[in-house]
């Protein structure tokens, strides 16, 4: 039997989620800012405002076309971590791989070379996201693969998917601090545009250190209970879709990663545009909502061993789909709240269902992950979370493809309809995810697992 893994080191695992989640929410919450701001944001266009067939625009494409990248390249990587026997372990050593050229990568993302909008700057975005995504996956992939592993009981999976949670959301919270940082570069003499290329730099050489913290720290062989597979990717595949479980789990994940997106993507337009803010009150907002899903961690980690994950992701689905609906009305003047407090309430609602969706998706797979093993004794723990980060990308390509031809409606103060149509497709698709869910059979898993390891235990007796 490998050794339980000790406290510091599922600290430092949850480390490296702190500096990936970062680097994606940089890239996640502002590239069409950036790159097709508001009248607002004070900055240039920098891609041709143009659109194929009326509603789909370029910068929709390139997105879209760099998360269909990112999907496709999740199965590859996962079945080449699976049958992996690298000497220092068949997940950290992709991690090693692919850390430090996400970061650069995101930070060329926004230095495109023309100051105007031009195609130079359509293949620029398109080559820098697409390798972003490339480098992102070889690093994710096998990080999430390692929960299944490290974690030897369901009780220990979920403590670790906490403490990824935590970090999770610590980076995306810091990746929402960043207009707080840009008016300090532009009152020391930079520009808009540079101010936020030093923010982005800054913030990637932390995420830069925190990505490398398990890579050099964990003995992946020491406490891993993970055995190379030799399945082939295509019958790997084929077997984990066929898993009646973990289809109707899979296909949930993407429809609330699809709506999720969504409303990352559409927050700082929220913000900016209907109800009529700074940008920094969008950073106040996370801050707001971070500290809400923290104070609820602890509560979902208790409830969920005394009730069961699937309970409590229902109740979260309800919840979004609610919160979700309303952004479709902020700032409406019929709204009987001041502008902030319509902003401070959205933040404290979006806060309690992110809890549970940041804790309990992870253990649940690693439960699916676990029961098949048993079962088909082959671990391909590896495929699975390449196969459900491969559903969540087709989500988040969907959404990036909605979101952006939704602007065309409208994307300014006074002409805004696209941006509030946004908040209603969201939760109309997290309505969507709650039917999906509902069909993954969680008693089933956890007691046949439970008699598989007993007879198990049996046989090593014997």
């Amino acid at each position: 039997m490998k050794p339980s893994l000790p406290l510091s080191k599922g600290i430092a695992y949850a480390i490296g989620q702190l500096g990936w989640s970062l680097v994606l929410g940089l890239v996640v919450n502002y590239l069409v800012y950036f790159y097709l701001p508001p009248e607002e944001a004070r900055l240039p266009e920098l891609i041709p405002a143009y659109y194929l067939f009326g509603f789909i625009s370029i910068i929709g494409l390139i997105t879209m076309g760099g998360r269909f990248i990112d999907a496709i390249t999740d199965p590859w990587i996962a079945t080449l971590s699976d049958r992996s026997t690298a000497r220092r372990g068949r997940r950290i050593s992709f991690m090693a791989l692919g850390g430090l050229p996400m970061v650069a990568m995101m930070i060329l993302i926004y230095t495109p070379p023309a100051g105007q909008p031009g195609a130079i700057n359509v293949i620029w975005l398109a080559v820098t996201l697409f390798l972003f995504y490339l480098f992102y996956t070889i690093y994710v992939t096998p990080y999430f693969a390692l929960i299944a592993e490290l974690g030897h009981t369901p009780i220990e999976r979920l403590n670790l998917s906490t403490y990824i949670s935590l970090t999770f959301f610590l980076g995306t919270a810091i990746a929402s601090q960043a207009p707080m940082l840009f008016p300090l570069f532009e009152a020391s003499g930079f520009d808009r545009v540079a101010s936020i290329r030093l923010t982005f730099a800054l913030f990637g050489l932390f995420a830069l250190i925190c990505l490398y913290v398990p890579v050099l720290t964990i003995d992946e062989k020491k406490y891993s209970t993970g055995v190379p597979s030799t399945v082939p990717m295509l019958d790997s595949l084929r077997m984990t879709f066929r898993n009646r479980n973990f289809l109707p789990f899979a296909l949930s994940d993407m429809v609330y990663f699809l709506a999720l997106t969504i409303l990352q993507t559409a927050l700082i337009y929220y913000v900016t545009v209907l109800m009529r803010q700074q940008e920094q009150f969008y950073s106040l907002l996370f801050i707001v909502m971070a500290v809400v899903s923290f104070a609820c961690y602890p509560a979902v980690n208790l409830i969920a061993r005394k009730t069961g994950k699937k309970k409590m992701i229902v109740g979260a689905f309800i919840v979004f789909s609610v919160v979700f609906g309303l952004t479709s009305i902020l700032g409406m003047p019929w709204v009987p709240l001041s502008l902030t407090a319509q902003g401070y309430l959205l933040a404290v609602l979006g806060g309690l269902p992110l809890a549970a969706f940041g804790i309990l998706p992870n253990a649940i797979l690693a439960d699916i992950a676990e029961h098949d093993a048993l079962k088909t004794g082959s671990h391909r723990e590896g495929i699975y979370y390449g196969a459900r980060t491969f559903m969540q990308k087709i989500g988040q390509m969907i959404a990036m493809l909605v979101f952006t031809s939704l602007l065309i409606l409208g994307r300014d103060v006074g002409d805004d309809l696209g941006i509030r149509l946004s908040g209603l497709a969201a939760a109309i698709f997290c309505l969507g995810g709650l039917y999906l869910f509902t069909r993954y059979n969680e008693k089933q898993v956890l007691s046949e697992t439970a008699e598989m390891k007993k007879e198990e235990e049996a046989l090593r007796k014997v």
